[in-house]
Order: C-alpha cells, then sequence, then structure tokens
C-alpha cells in the first residue's frame, strides 16, 4: 500500500494503467537465456525443472534411525524389528482425516505386500487416549502393528524430529535409514511405490 505525502493512502486515478511490458517479436530469443540466467544466479529452479512436491523430503539417506515405541500388542515397532526389511512407517493422529485416509492407503498395500515389506504405524496420542487408538485400529482395520508416541516424539524431540503436520509418511531402508518422508499430505501409493523402487 502506498502512502502520499500528506499522509493519506494514495488512491489511483481513473487514467492509471497498470504496467505492462511490450516486446519485440525477436525479444522472446533474447530474454528466455537472460530469464534463465538471471533464476540461476538467485538460486531458483530453470523454469521448466520438476519441482518436489510440498511436504515431500527425498534427501540423501542420514544416519540409522534408533526407535521402540509402545505397541498395542505383542507385534513391536522398533528400529530392531523392523530391520532387514523396507518398511514404511506412519504417525497419525486419530482426529486427522487425512491420517485416515493415509491409513487406508497403507493398509490396501499392505495387503498386497504380505510379509515382503513392513508396515507400522505411531499415534500422536497421549497414554490416557490409548483406548480411543484400539478403537480407532479396529474401526479402520489396520492389520500391521500401531504404537504409542513415547514423549520425545509427542514434543519433537524424539529420531523422527517434528511429526505435527500429520500424516506423516516415512520410507526406512533395509539398513534403518529414513530415504523419503512425506510431511502433511496423503502419499499415495504410486508415489510410495516410486520411493521404494531399488531399495
Amino acid at each position: 500500500m502506498k502512502i502520499s505525502s500528506s499522509g493519506k493512502k494514495a488512491t489511483g486515478s481513473a487514467g492509471a494503467r497498470a504496467f505492462r511490458p511490450v516486446c519485440a517479436p525477436e525479444c522472446g530469443r533474447l530474454c528466455a537465456p537472460l530469464l534463465a540466467a538471471l533464476l540461476a544466479s538467485c538460486g531458483a529452479p530453470p523454469p521448466h525443472a520438476a519441482a518436489t512436491p510440498p511436504g515431500v523430503s527425498t534427501a540423501s539417506p542420514g544416519p540409522v534411525v534408533d526407535f521402540a515405541f509402545d505397541s498395542l500388542d505383542d507385534r513391536p515397532v522398533s528400529s530392531e524389528s523392523t530391520r532387514g526389511k523396507v518398511t514404511v512407517l506412519l504417525f497419525l493422529t486419530t482426529g486427522s482425516i487425512l491420517s485416515q485416509a493415509e491409513a487406508d492407503f497403507l493398509v490396501a498395500m499392505a495387503k498386497n505386500d504380505g510379509d515382503r515389506l513392513n508396515y507400522a504405524a505411531v499415534a500422536l496420542e497421549t497414554r490416557e487416549n490409548r483406548e480411543l487408538v484400539e478403537l480407532y485400529r479396529k474401526a479402520l482395520s489396520i492389520p500391521f502393528p500401531i504404537a504409542m508416541a513415547d514423549a520425545q516424539t509427542l514434543a519433537g524431540t524424539g529420531p523422527f524430529h517434528d511429526v505435527s503436520a500429520v500424516p506423516v509418511t516415512v520410507v526406512i531402508d533395509r539398513s534403518g535409514r529414513v530415504v523419503w518422508r512425506m510431511d502433511g499430505r496423503v502419499a499415495k501409493s504410486d508415489e510410495l511405490r516410486s520411493a521404494m523402487r531399488g531399495l
């Protein structure tokens, strides 16, 4: 908003026109390389570069992640129990529609994959809500283990850091390193299959 020298808001006159650059036809051949060079110098991707979708992290695998969550049943949800297989780990809350949608996708994938992959979920709920999480698991017919988050994970200081933008879907390789992660968005099966290709 512009402020005039008198201190009042400046208003446009009826005859004011928006600025529109005008180029000669041959200008396009000169402008395009200059624009690309300008964007590159600012660190921006080229105009036609494929952008990573919001919320997706495809960084190089980091160190091995060490975790152990309190499972609702006798099937452990830990780095020890998942090592040796590619693992899809979902962080969810019972009140999130997106979490429910992601859980549905993973239930369908787990049925197709059998024992070839590990699937597990971690409920970002306090221990007082354990019964609610159990009802949630039964209502969605989740076949894979589901666990309660610990205090560090709820505070965002656990091994997976901030997981507050639910759902958070993580792919862990056979050696226990996070190789792909999506925050706050539903990861569809084709995206997950692509992330796990070659692992």
